[in-house]
């Protein structure tokens, strides 16, 4: 699936992902390929996905995630 990562000052990530785990404001959630449409808020914490290259771990402090197509697109508030 394709992952976008976006804060207001920049692209942080964009490419393909094998999976993607968000912060969301219930609780962490998985999301893989050929996922159910979605859109949640995120909560500060850790967004990991997953590259053929390996895993990258990044802070987010909060945002709002949309899964819909394989294509998954994060506006996130800041990025560390």
């Amino acid at each position: 699936m394709y992952l976008e990562i976006i804060t207001p000052d920049r692209k942080v990530f964009e490419g393909e992902v094998d999976a993607a785990t968000f912060p969301g404001s219930d609780g962490s959630f998985q999301v893989l390929n050929n996922h159910a449409p979605i859109i949640s808020s995120l909560a500060k914490g850790d967004l990991i996905y997953k590259t053929k290259e390996g895993s990258k771990i990044l802070m987010v402090d909060g945002g709002v995630v949309e899964v819909r197509n394989n294509h998954v697109i994060v506006l996130a508030e800041s990025v560390e």
